[in-house]
């Protein structure tokens, strides 16, 4: 009958199975976060010129995604493949422009960017010997990197608190792309609904922050958006294409 045939179905698809096809939809959404930035890049190149164009969310990235692809590791947090490879895909691309930067940059920022990248290599030197050498269990070495991911998880989210502020006083929400604003709510539940399916303690931790953040960014989207004029409107089109280093949340 269907209703055997549908038992038997269900058996076959294990809550494992579903955690995986999640975490693939998840790193699809959060390629297209880590993708975002590439216009801003695309102008650099052409103008030869950062500007006035700041590195520091990018290199914020890079130590992020450094120390989720450690935790993500089977010597650390075993049956975490997609959390590696999604971060280690953003790494990659996070290199790449920081790089294009790091060319078309002066002096001083280029300072700035080899003194921060060397840091954060060193760091993440120091976290690693220190997790494989003194922690022997993949339960302990999970405790704490997994604990690392969320701070740097949370201070990374400092920066759209201040952008959400920034709309409540202007009334306006030329400060806060709309779509940027529900990528980020897509890509924190999605790897939510990931962690909770075979419960991660970390993973859901970081990403109900994110997802908590882009459901406050949509209300408030959705609140002051009337108030927002035309010519603002304009801007906030604007910022989509050429800000898009507001989006960095967490991916994983």
């Amino acid at each position: 009958s269907f209703c055997s045939y549908l038992k038997v179905i269900l058996k076959m698809v294990t809550a494992h199975t579903i955690r995986n096809i999640v975490g693939i939809i998840g790193n699809v959404i959060s390629f297209f976060l880590f993708a975002s930035p590439a216009p801003t890049f695309s102008k650099i190149y052409k103008n030869k010129s950062v500007e006035e164009f700041k590195p520091d969310p990018y290199l914020a990235a890079i130590m992020n995604c450094m120390l989720w692809v450690f935790f993500g590791l089977p010597i650390v947090h075993p049956d975490s493949i997609l959390v590696v490879t999604i971060n280690g895909l953003g790494l990659v691309m996070e290199l790449i422009y920081i790089t294009i930067y790091f060319v078309y940059a002066n002096k001083k920022g280029r300072l700035k960017v080899i003194c921060w990248i060397l840091v954060e290599v060193v760091f993440l030197a120091i976290v690693a010997a220190c997790t494989l050498s003194l922690l022997h269990t993949t339960a302990r070495r999970s405790a704490v990197v997994g604990i690392l991911c969320i701070i740097f998880n949370v201070l990374m989210y400092i920066s759209p608190l201040t952008i959400m502020g920034k709309v409540i006083r202007a009334k306006s929400v030329k400060y806060m792309p709309f779509y940027l604003s529900l990528a980020n709510f897509l890509n924190g539940s999605i790897w939510l609904t990931y962690a909770l399916i075979e419960f991660d303690i970390y993973l859901t931790v970081g990403n109900g922050l994110g997802a908590l953040s882009g459901i406050v960014q949509l209300i408030l989207y959705a609140c002051y958006y009337k108030s927002t004029s035309k010519d603002d409107e304009v801007k906030e089109r604007e910022r989509e294409l050429e800000l898009s280093d507001s989006r960095l949340q967490s991916t994983s």
